[in-house]
Parts: C-alpha cells; structure tokens; sequence
C-alpha cells in the first residue's frame, strides 16, 4: 500500500498561483501513477491531471491545459501539481490518488485505490 498526503493548499487571489504536493510513503513510489481530482460540496469528483510512473505520460482535463503542470520530483517521493492563473471556479478539495496501472494515465477515479485526505484551495476575487 502507498499512503498520500497532500499540502500546499491555502488562499490566493485571482491570477495568482499555487503548487500542490502529494507526499507518498509505503510501497515504491514509482510503482504507481498518480492523479489530482477535485471535488466541491455537492458536486461530483472531477479530475484535473494524471502522470504515469516514470513522467512519460501526462493528460490534463481540458478546464486546466495550459494553466496546471503535474511533475514528479526527482528523488522524491512526491508528485507535484503547479497551477497558474486561478480563478475563483478553482477553489475547492484538491486530492491526490494513486493507481497501480503505473504504465498509463487515468481520468476515471475509480482507477485509483489510494487516496489522500485533500488540500483546500480557495480563490479570492
């Protein structure tokens, strides 16, 4: 098992800029693929960004191309989720998830078994 945990989160203004870490520990890191999704009160779970094992592979959900970049860290265990121009549609639940299909990205979270206990992002105008 891997356990996640998410950090980075607080609150920024409008345009401004935020880089959220997913820490892993547990089982070899990079046994896994990693996805952000987010999920507001009420709303379903959206995904946001994938990165396969090695870093190779990355998709983005078509609301943050361009804006967010996922990374892993080079000797780390974390996978980073650097997001730029935010706006106040932005400001929910970020969570980090692992999959174990470590060769490919997923947008579906049912792809994912591991998942972090999510960061708080909040958008001010």
């Amino acid at each position: 098992q891997v356990q996640l945990v998410e950090s980075g989160g607080g609150l920024v203004q409008v345009g401004g800029s935020l880089r959220l870490s997913c820490l892993a520990s547990g089982r070899t890191f990079s046994s896994y693929a990693i996805g952000w999704f987010r999920q507001a009160p009420g709303k379903e779970r959206e995904f946001v960004a994938a990165i396969n094992w090695n870093g190779d592979s990355l998709y983005y959900a078509d609301s943050v191309k361009g804006r967010f970049t996922i990374s892993r860290g080079t000797a780390t265990n974390t996978v980073y989720l650097q997001m730029n121009s935010l706006n106040v549609e932005n400001t929910t639940v970020y969570y980090c998830a692992a999959s174990i299909w470590s060769w490919t990205v997923s947008t579906g979270g049912r792809a994912y078994a591991f998942w972090g206990q999510g960061t708080q992002v909040t958008v001010s105008s």
